[in-house]
């Protein structure tokens, strides 16, 4: 049958992705800087990422471009699956690995060991990483004992959405309306806007405020630990205490803040690999209704350049002149002193 246009020009990855799975992997491009007058530009992978405003201010947003240099939603126009490098519309060649899997794009939102609360603007036009503002403040999170800041790179996978008017039938939860969450465990500190391939792991069902917060387990393909991570029970043997870390990181992470403590579904107990891709399929479908207009959209800004199916698609100068009216980059500003306090919970 042939898949709406909405798909291409991938069609054949999602195709092999709701049926069998193949290899499909990208060899990750190191990151070129430039400097334009009005704003900073660096490449990740295939993609590229503009700054506008002064870092450490609620004016600043990091907005992402493609391989031809024009404006992009990372939310909706960068694959949910990753595929190897291609050209003339011919099918992607099978990466070198001996295990057949499917290989997710992760858009870093937040650095391992970092504290600014940055993340995709989901009801910006084009949906920039922007940091999270909280009466008027810009929310970072606290270091509980022992952690510092974040303890993976977090970030988003694209083409997925928690869908508020969807009612999880194991936890009774809604979804949180957002794209859904993935720590990368692997050892690089990325940046923000870094787009990687993660190989997918386990997943934890973390219920924030009463809302379904799925955490996705995941590893940079690139990274030299992702061949024997096949899955949670593999980070469970190889890591000791690092999904426990992981859990009391969720659970306390807002106590600093006054707020409860997090809860969990399955008794705060990671599901494996299976799971954790059938919770991501979901999400993928509840996206692609939410981009055809078919559901309620939760706010949520869905503008795109590539979703031939949506009736939110803009075209390359609509995109650039909404970027262009955007603050000029600026110089950083200081980070609160507070920031760096250390928290015992």
């Amino acid at each position: 049958m042939r898949l709406p246009l909405l798909f291409r020009p991938c069609s054949h990855v999602f195709q092999a992705f709701f049926g069998h799975f193949p290899v499909f992997r990208h060899k990750l491009l190191s990151r070129a800087a430039a400097l334009p007058h009005l704003s900073t530009l660096r490449k990740t992978m295939h993609y590229q990422i503009e700054e506008r405003g002064s870092p450490n201010t609620t004016e600043y947003r990091i907005y992402f471009k493609n391989s031809d240099g024009n404006y992009i939603s990372p939310f909706h126009d960068i694959p949910l699956i990753a595929e190897k490098e291609q050209g003339n519309d011919m099918p992607a060649k099978k990466a070198k690995r001996n295990n057949s899997e499917v290989l997710f794009n992760m858009v870093v939102e937040v650095p391992r060991w970092s504290n600014a609360k940055m993340e995709i603007a989901t009801e910006e036009p084009l949906n920039p990483i922007k940091q999270d503002v909280k009466k008027g403040k810009l929310r970072y999170v606290a270091n509980i004992f022992p952690h510092k800041g974040y303890i993976w790179n977090y970030g988003a996978i694209p083409q997925t959405w928690e869908d508020p008017n969807h009612v999880d039938s194991e936890t009774k939860c809604c979804g949180d309306n957002d794209p859904i969450d993935v720590c990368d465990i692997g050892m690089q500190v990325c940046t923000p806007g870094q787009v990687i391939q993660v190989k997918v792991l386990g997943i934890l069902a973390m219920i924030d405020e009463g809302e379904m917060d799925w955490k996705v387990i995941a590893i940079n393909a690139e990274d030299p630990d992702a061949e024997i991570l096949n899955d949670i029970d593999d980070v469970r043997k190889s890591r000791p205490g690092h999904l426990e870390a992981t859990v009391d990181w969720f659970r306390k992470y807002k106590v600093p803040d006054g707020k409860p403590e997090n809860q969990f579904g399955f008794n705060a107990q990671f599901q494996d690999k299976d799971f954790a891709v059938e919770i991501i399929k979901s999400t993928h479908e509840h996206w692609r209704a939410l981009v055809r207009d078919q559901t309620k959209c939760g706010g949520i800004e869905r503008k795109n350049v590539s979703c031939c199916d949506s009736p939110f698609i803009c075209n390359d100068k609509e995109a650039t002149d909404l970027i262009q009216s955007a603050p000029a980059f600026g110089c950083k500003h200081s980070v609160p002193s507070e920031v760096d306090k250390w928290h015992f919970v």
